[in-house]
């Protein structure tokens, strides 16, 4: 003991990356070779376990988001459901593949309950393939799926809650107050439909009529001794009062492209207050309207793409508006949240909502209200969030061009496509940073920030992200004013020539693994390494965490039992930041390990002199992660 903590700290930090603050060309995931399932790779900070194609029924369509329970990954898919067993990363087994055509079918798991997101108009009630062809029908299904996985191996089909917008994403609330009901928060971006195929359904603005299904979302409850009697029980007005956010307009590259597709002779029109390329789908239909305007038949005339030309503009305008009508009034705030991510423990939302990040009192599952509404005029589409560990801080996305904008490309501004970290402060929310990963993407690769979690590093808030054909990033925003990358994963495009869809669409931590959902290639499976930015034994204290089950937009508490990793890890810390000598370190870590090898009373008794020694070096700017370093050290002295 007497070495230990002299009062001359020598520094050995070892020094985290510089923050990132711009796109760069100089990385290794620059320039990756293309191809589906041959794709280049390059990774940092990670090992693939796995990467698994999806099943043959799920193979060309979108496979979406993913929920956990025990050793599986429940996968959502257009076209249904797939469930992996985990119990080996190095080879996830496909354990059920439950056909259920849907979009985007969002999962979620509470207990032997799984919950399916409904929102296209071709979901059918019986699971059905053949779609809905009519604009009405008792056979649409568009809300909530509720089924009985007991049996992971053999889903049952319990019930359903319909919706007027349908289910684009939803949220489970488990309140902790409440052992009998779980919550479900829904958001349905898709037009409400007609009250003749769900009784109630209105469109019309709420000052016209109150009952209009639109500004609101929808809470489902369902009884856990009775799941098939789930029922809206209300529907909460959270955007009340909100107006249209500021925009940000074309990037550089958007507009190099646009000035292009003139160039080439595509048809540009102007909608949102900017110009915009036609898409050729949209354009061949509306050509095949002039031929017949004509009287004519088969392929289109350049006289039949002048007369759209001329056209074009009242077509655009009687379809999208004008957007000049002066006497109107503010534009209305967003209608709908994109992902609201409930973190129950703390009675805290975060809302990702079109224009706004919102942030949501839910100490009342049932009726929820907000605290908080921030815009940036940076952000394009507030899509999802997700909080630190203690809720001090949370992290919005933006998915800036929808899930197929190709975004990180050289001229794409940094602060556009990224996410926005903000502190939470006395209820409200207060801007510090943006991070986006930073190695430029080609125009073939959708790039924009997306889903992802918390990885649980003791004393660290790190996450992993997707970032759809930009790949997986980890990045830490410990200090959340100055978020650093920390390891990444990436392949090249799909198609070095023409953009396809894929790419990561959400990650996540679960119990060791790192979990990615990949649109087009199925499932991968990663690991932690240790790196200068993470250590094993940093590593080995977040894999102490254990968690039952975990949905995408519902946020655990994560909580560390008693081990020597996590001692171990806070003492890496520590000389991460030079609070400690090296002789100090030295001397502490030989403590630990002699501790280790110890048992019964003279392990207790070497770990309470350890703590209360440690205790005593609590000051300055590191004062609490000592102090955290000597509570994990006295609480190893307790559990024997």
């Amino acid at each position: 003991m007497r070495l230990l903590f002299t009062p001359l700290a020598l520094a050995l930090a070892v020094a985290l990356a510089a923050p990132v603050s711009a796109q760069t060309l100089d990385d290794p995931r620059v320039g990756l070779r293309a191809g589906l399932f041959d794709a280049e790779e390059a990774l940092f900070g990670l090992q693939k376990m796995s990467s698994t194609p999806p099943p043959e029924a799920f193979v060309g369509f979108t496979n979406s988001d993913l929920a956990f329970t025990g050793d599986y990954a429940i996968q959502g898919n257009y076209n249904g459901v797939i469930v992996w067993d985990l119990s080996n990363p190095s080879a996830p087994e496909i354990v059920t593949e439950y056909v259920c055509p849907a979009s985007q079918s969002d999962v979620s798991v509470y207990g032997d309950l799984l919950f399916v997101s409904g929102e296209g108009l071709g979901g059918r009630l019986d699971c059905g393939t053949q779609g809905v062809q009519e604009a009405v029908s008792a056979d649409r299904l568009r809300g909530i799926r509720i089924f009985d996985i007991s049996d992971i191996r053999d889903p049952q089909y319990i019930s359903n809650v319909q919706t007027c917008r349908g289910s684009h994403t939803h949220s489970v609330l488990k309140d902790p107050n409440d052992d009998e009901n779980v919550y479900i928060y829904v958001s349905g971006s898709a037009p409400v439909r007609p009250a003749d195929e769900l009784p109630g359904c209105v469109s019309a603005d709420p000052d016209e009529d109150p009952n209009s299904a639109r500004f609101r979302i929808e809470v489902i409850q369902v009884p856990l001794a009775n799941p098939a009697a789930a029922a809206i029980v209300s529907s909460p007005r959270i955007f009340e009062g909100l107006e249209a956010p500021p925009e940000h307009g074309p990037s550089p590259a958007d507009l190099a492209e646009i000035e292009a597709a003139r160039a080439s002779g595509k048809f540009i029109v102007f909608v949102g207050g900017q110009d915009r390329v036609l898409p050729d789908g949209f354009a061949q239909q509306l050509l095949g309207q002039m031929v017949a305007q004509r009287g004519g038949e088969g392929t289109p005339t350049a006289a039949d793409s002048t007369m759209l030309r001329e056209q074009l503009p009242a077509i655009i305008a009687a379809r999208f508006g004008t957007g000049d009508d002066e006497d109107s009034g503010p534009e209305p705030g967003p209608n709908q949240c994109h992902d609201i991510t409930l973190y129950p423990q703390i009675g805290l939302a975060g809302g990702a909502c079109e224009g706004y990040g919102l942030l949501l009192d839910i100490s009342n599952p049932a009726q929820p209200f907000r605290l908080a509404a921030v815009a940036d005029s940076n952000f394009s589409y507030w899509h999802s969030a997700t909080f630190n560990n203690d809720g001090s801080a949370v992290v919005f996305t933006d998915e800036w061009g929808g899930g197929g904008g190709p975004k990180c490309r050289a001229d794409d501004p940094y602060e556009w496509g990224a996410n926005a970290i903000f502190t939470i402060e006395d209820g409200d929310l207060d801007f510090q940073s943006y991070f986006k990963m930073p190695a430029v993407q080609t125009s073939q690769e959708n790039c924009v920030a997306h889903n992802g979690s918390l990885i649980p590093v003791p004393g660290r808030d790190i996450m992993v992200q997707s970032w759809y054909q930009g790949g997986i990033s980890l990045f830490d925003f410990t200090d959340p004013a100055n978020p650093v990358e920390i390891g990444y994963h990436d392949r090249g495009p799909i198609d070095a020539d023409q953009f396809q869809m894929g790419g990561s669409w959400s990650v996540y931590w679960y119990n060791g693994n790192i979990v990615s959902s990949e649109i087009a290639r199925g499932l991968d499976v990663f690991q932690l390494v240790p790196s200068e930015h993470l250590t094993q034994n940093e590593i080995d204290a977040a894999n102490t965490v254990e968690l039952a089950y975990l949905n995408a937009q519902g946020q655990p508490v994560n909580e560390w039992p008693a081990s020597f990793a996590l001692a171990r890890a806070y003492m890496d810390q520590i000389e991460r930041s030079g609070q400690f000598s090296a002789g100090d370190l030295a001397q502490g870590r030989q403590m630990l390990d002699q501790a280790e090898a110890a048992s019964g009373a003279a392990r207790r008794q070497m770990l309470m002199s350890l703590a209360d020694a440690i205790a005593q070096r609590a000051s300055g700017d590191q004062a609490a992660k000592v102090t955290m370093l000597a509570q994990a050290v006295r609480d190893l002295a307790m559990a024997g």
